[in-house]
């Protein structure tokens, strides 16, 4: 196959999961106790500047570069074997159906021919790979067979600013299969193992909020919504005179006046819970459904004081935010306590680090 990386292949050994949003780079690294059960053996977060990473495209590749090495050395791992992810705007996926029994050089013959139809690039433009998803329900004695397509530049991107930061890249993931994989097992918590449960998942960034909805594993809507973190800065800014830096630097230090909580936080809440309603009701139109069975939020935004209460107060739907680290032990570097506060914002950063157990 063109991959410089594959988006698929797995590696056993020891593996960072590293996320790369506009507003921070968070790292994730995972073990296993004698008795199988998950280990936290490191994490951390870096925050980086506005304008470094614009709707995914890294801008100022050498200061991304150099807070991707203050993250590793923060977070004390020796690991070098890391997974990124692409946005999904930058991967084309399609699901096919080939003929089962298909040997690896004919899956690749057959995933190439078929890749032709579906990729408005030239095959040469694009790293391409596909991974068999399993038996086809809808043609019995075929496979599905699930291809995704980046054009290289987005690959050589993350593999230039891993090996920049002393890493070796051995994964190109997709940012939100990596969230719904970490989703995923979160979802296993719930009520009868979250079996047939329709959890809507919202990953709050800076600039937008990505929406999926997930049953038993798979992805039923998939949607991006423009409001995001970076627009409570802007109140702020608006508020208080501040400049927009200077505004987000004293939100993330929790540096505001006394009337910061009914002035501002408290309309916002109210504002991102509306819009969390609006995107729900997108997706009950588009499909047979007219409510799910739990919202989960995730991100950055996801801490917002008093939010899972409106959220579930605007929509009648029970509201949580995401812990990535349940059910995990914690190693001995990990600050328990501080990395319970930011924990929603790792989500996508445990899914890579995941990679390494789950095929």
């Amino acid at each position: 196959m063109s991959a410089l990386a594959s988006l698929f292949t797995r590696e056993p050994a020891p593996l960072l999961g590293v996320d790369v949003s506009m507003s921070s780079a968070k790292v994730v690294e995972l073990g296993r106790n004698r008795s199988g059960q998950l280990v936290l053996e490191h994490c951390a977060l870096e925050p980086l500047e506005r304008g470094w990473i614009v709707d995914g495209n890294i801008e100022k590749f050498d200061e991304v570069a150099e807070a991707v090495r203050r993250l590793v050395r923060k977070c004390g791992s020796r690991t070098k074997n890391v997974a990124f992810a692409l946005p999904a705007s930058a991967v084309i996926t399609k699901k096919i159906i080939l003929p089962s029994g298909l040997s690896e050089a004919e899956l690749e013959i057959q995933v190439e021919s078929e890749a032709n139809q579906y990729i408005p690039f030239s095959l040469d433009e694009v790293s391409l790979d596909f991974c068999v998803i399993g038996a086809s329900e809808s043609s019995p004695g075929d496979v599905e067979v699930l291809i995704a397509a980046s054009r290289k530049e987005k690959v050589q991107d993350r593999q230039g600013l891993a090996e920049a930061a002393g890493l070796k890249p051995v994964v190109v993931d997709i940012e939100s299969y990596a969230s719904r994989m970490a989703a995923c097992r979160l979802v296993e918590y719930l009520p009868n193992r979250g079996q047939d449960a329709l959890v809507a998942l919202f990953e709050i960034g800076a600039m937008s909020t990505s929406v999926q909805v997930i049953r038993n594993g798979e992805t039923l809507y998939e949607r991006d919504q423009a409001f995001g973190g970076s627009q409570l800065t802007h109140m702020i800014a608006r508020q208080y005179g501040f400049s927009v830096d200077e505004a987000e630097l004293k939100k993330r230090k929790a540096d505001l006046p006394d009337d910061y909580s009914s002035a501002v936080l408290r309309p916002f809440v109210v504002s991102m819970a509306q819009e969390i309603s609006r995107a729900l009701q997108f997706f009950f139109t588009s499909s047979p459904n007219n409510r799910v069975d739990y919202i989960v939020l995730a991100g950055g935004g996801a801490n917002l004081a008093g939010l899972p209460q409106e959220v579930t107060e605007q929509t009648s739907f029970a509201c949580m935010v995401a812990n990535p680290f349940e059910g995990m032990e914690s190693g001995a570097g990990v600050k328990s306590m501080k990395i319970s506060r930011e924990a929603s914002s790792y989500l996508t950063a445990t899914g890579l680090a995941l990679r390494r157990f789950y095929q």
